[in-house]
C-alpha cells in the first residue's frame, strides 16, 4: 500500500471504518465470472489474469479437499434485451451469448461435477439468482470471493454478500480488473466497508485450521490465536 493510501486507511480506522468481520466456520467459495469472455485478453471484455487464476486453482483444490461448497457464475444471454440498461452502458456484453466460448468457465479452473455454474444477467452474483438459497441450504456463514472484474461483478457480489448477512472475504491476489486504478480503488473500498480483503495464503491458512469438518475445534483455535489469520 503506497503512502497516500496507507494514510487514508489509517484515517478511516481512526474514524471507525475498516474493522475486520473475520471468518466463520462454514465457508463457501464463489468464483465470479472467470469465464473466457473475461479471462481471454483477446476478448473485447477480457483481461490477462494468469497469476489470479493460479491462486484461484490453488484455493479450489483446498476447498474441494475440505468438502466446502463451491459455486461459479457466468453472465450469459439468450436475448440481449435481458441485459436491460446494462448493455447500454457496456455494449460489449453482446459477446456473452449462450453457446459461445465467451460464457464458458476458463479451463484452467473448470468446475467439477456437482459444482454449479449460476447464470446471471447483471453484476451481482446474488441478483436474479438462487445463490442465497443455495448458501443457506449449506449453512454457509462465510463467502470467499475471487474473479473478475474487481470494480464490477466482484464488488457488486461482495456488497450483496455482506447485505445478505455473510462474512465476506475478497481474495486480493485472485481478483482482477482491466486497469490498476479501478482495481486498487475498489479493493480499498471493499476492505473499508464491506468485507475483508486478504491474500490467498491467508485463506489457505484458515482452511487448514478449519479442517474438513471440525468447526467447533476451529472456533477454539480461532479464539486462542486471537484471530491471527483474519
Amino acid at each position: 500500500m503506497d503512502q497516500s493510501r496507507q494514510s487514508t486507511f489509517e484515517d478511516y480506522q481512526r474514524k471507525g471504518l475498516a474493522e475486520r468481520s473475520g471468518f466463520g466456520v462454514k465457508p463457501a467459495f464463489l468464483v465470479v465470472d472467470f469465464s473466457n469472455g473475461f479471462t481471454d485478453p483477446t476478448s473485447p471484455l477480457g483481461g490477462d489474469y494468469p497469476s489470479e487464476l493460479k491462486v484461484t486453482a490453488d484455493l479450489l483444490a483446498a476447498f474441494r479437499a475440505g468438502g466446502h461448497p463451491i459455486l461459479f457464475t457466468t453472465v450469459v444471454y439468450d436475448d440481449l434485451r435481458d441485459a436491460g440498461v446494462f448493455i447500454k452502458k457496456v455494449p460489449l456484453l453482446k459477446v456473452l451469448v449462450r453457446g459461445s466460448r465467451a460464457v464458458a468457465i476458463d479451463d484452467r479452473i473448470r468446475p467439477l461435477g456437482g459444482e454449479p455454474v449460476l447464470e446471471k444477467f447483471f453484476a451481482s452474483a446474488f441478483f436474479g439468482t438462487d445463490l442465497d438459497t443455495r448458501l443457506r441450504g449449506h449453512g454457509v456463514d462465510t463467502v470467499v470471493i475471487v474473479g473478475a472484474t474487481t470494480s464490477g461483478c466482484v464488488r457488486a457480489s461482495a456488497i450483496d454478500a455482506m447485505q445478505y448477512g455473510y462474512r465476506t472475504v475478497v481474495v486480493r491476489d485472485a481478483v482482477g480488473d482491466r486497469a490498476a486504478g479501478p482495481h486498487e480503488a475498489n479493493l480499498f473500498d471493499i476492505d473499508a466497508k464491506y468485507g475483508d480483503v486478504i491474500d490467498g495464503h491467508e485463506v489457505l491458512s484458515y482452511l487448514r485450521a478449519l479442517g474438513a469438518a471440525d468447526g467447533a475445534g476451529f472456533q477454539s483455535w480461532w479464539n486462542r490465536e486471537d484471530s491471527a489469520v483474519a
